[in-house]
């Protein structure tokens, strides 16, 4: 899917007009890969790259374009259980031209940050900035779950919050090598700013950029230390959940054998006390629950 954009008065709208400065190629079919690597003269190698979440984030520079693979978040759904992914994405820059690859359709252009967008140039720093808000977006979602499975675990007695609690601690894993993919790419695009004619507003957005990522970085690394260095005392709450409900079914079993022994007892087909008194079951039953309580009274005394 091919989408068309012009820059107007600083702001990015979508347009049918054929020479529109931006495009936005989603998914795209054997036609539009066609058409970009043969129109545009787009390495196709680099386009795949684009599209493959394995891919390593990287910069090229092809004779007529700049190539730039980075990673962005992927958008998360019920589906994925707990597990955040990442995708790549692909900003090819020319002269006049942007063309942007993705995987998945997401909004782009919306918001404050492309409200002042002059240059082609620009709308490629302002993309990768809005990634990096993504990530920091997802980060502050992956804390709230976090914080919402630790208040099941200390109640929970199955291993299927924790194992959440594991699948958080992946995805903050694949984050933190996707960010920190990402600064690499910003940083040799800071390097050659000045070789790709990059205006002083474009370089000091993309220093900006640059600390920005470096603290989305660092979010993710503390989350990263705190679920991973908290994980051990997770699983012991779950053990001495387990332990207490063990002791409580003893109690109970115990609590249920004692009476039962002395019914029991009295129960046998043999010349046994009290069998002709006339209040002999309510005797039997009253020294069954006098026997219960006695346990009872132990168990509290020895403090087990």
């Amino acid at each position: 899917m091919l989408k068309r954009y012009h820059i107007v008065e600083g702001k990015i709208l979508p347009t049918d007009a054929e020479p529109a400065p931006i495009w936005v190629v989603v998914c795209p079919d054997d036609a539009e890969k066609r058409l970009l690597v043969d129109t545009l003269k787009l390495d196709e190698h680099t386009l795949n790259s684009a599209l493959d979440p394995d891919e390593v984030s990287r910069l090229e520079f092809e004779p007529e374009h700049l190539a730039v693979i980075f990673k962005r978040p992927k958008s998360y759904t019920a589906e994925d259980n707990f597990l955040f992914k990442v995708l790549s994405a692909g900003a090819f820059l020319f002269k006049d031209r942007l063309v942007i690859v993705l995987s998945e359709d997401v909004p782009l252009f919306d918001g404050k940050l492309f409200q002042r967008t002059s240059t082609v140039a620009s709308a490629m720093i302002k993309l990768i900035y809005r990634t990096v808000y993504h990530f920091i977006e997802h980060l502050k979602v992956i804390n709230m779950l976090s914080d919402s499975l630790e208040n099941k675990i200390s109640q929970a007695m199955e291993n299927r919050y924790l194992l959440s609690l594991f699948t958080l601690e992946k995805s903050l894993v694949y984050y933190l090598n996707a960010i920190n993919a990402n600064a690499n790419v910003i940083e040799k695009v800071r390097a050659a700013s000045a070789r790709l004619g990059f205006t002083t507003e474009d370089q000091e957005a993309l220093e900006d950029l640059a600390i920005e990522n470096q603290q989305c970085y660092k979010q993710a690394e503390i989350y990263s230390n705190i679920l991973s260095s908290l994980m051990d005392a997770r699983v012991s709450i779950v053990n001495n959940n387990i332990s207490v409900l063990m002791k409580t079914l003893n109690i109970i079993t115990i609590g249920i054998m004692v009476p039962t022994f002395v019914v029991s007892a009295f129960s046998m087909n043999v010349q046994i006390p009290f069998q002709h008194h006339p209040m002999a079951f309510w005797i039997v039953m009253g020294m069954s629950f006098s026997a219960m309580l006695a346990f009872l009274a132990w168990w509290r005394l020895r403090r087990w």
